[in-house]
């Protein structure tokens, strides 16, 4: 299963938009996702105390990483870096469990040219760190406010058909490091 995390708490997001689309497309691929929206996280995951005992509402986020074989990382650019809330998320993850050895990709997007670029980078760098598998294939969306058409899809059709076609890669590569190869 691969776990979609939304890496933003703002209502309506275009992070969520694209969280959405990710899970329709893998699904028609056939591979079973969990979307994990950290606008759903509860507050007590902010005071100071939840570094040393974990809210239970926290619990199911956990589990759902930990259960994850692959991570999608959506992270919009905020301020030249990614958002607050998910470096709190990643920060309450079990360590080193919830990446290591995992294949995560990441989905980048801002208001700018550059699609959330600085955020993903950052992040390529913490993921790493704690010995994931970073897929090198990034997935850029630029100019994020006027990406979506009414439905909440992408309406320029080269950004999907770049974005989709990595994102499908992704899941074959993930594929790959699921399936044991017989040995002849």
């Amino acid at each position: 299963m691969i776990a979609t995390i939304v890496g933003t708490n703002r209502p309506g997001s275009n992070s969520r938009r694209i969280g959405d689309e990710l899970g329709r497309i893998y699904s028609r691929l056939g591979a079973e996702t969990s979307l994990l929206d950290l606008a759903e996280l509860r507050v007590e995951i902010f005071l100071p105390i939840a570094y040393a005992q974990k809210p239970p509402a926290f619990e199911p986020f956990a589990r759902r990483v930990l259960e994850a074989s692959g991570l999608a990382i959506i992270a919009a650019e905020y301020n030249g870096s990614f958002p607050g809330v998910l470096k709190v998320f990643i920060d309450h993850l079990p360590f080193p469990q919830s990446f290591e050895q995992k294949p995560v990709c990441f989905i980048g997007l801002s208001g700018g040219v550059w699609g959330g670029l600085r955020a993903v980078e950052h992040l390529q760098g913490i993921f790493g760190h704690r010995n994931a598998h970073v897929f090198p294939e990034r997935v850029f969306i630029p100019r994020s406010g006027s990406a979506f058409n009414e439905q909440g899809l992408l309406q320029d059709p080269k950004t999907w058909h770049a974005w989709s076609s990595k994102l499908r890669a992704f899941l074959i590569s993930w594929l790959e490091s699921h399936i044991e190869l017989e040995v002849l």
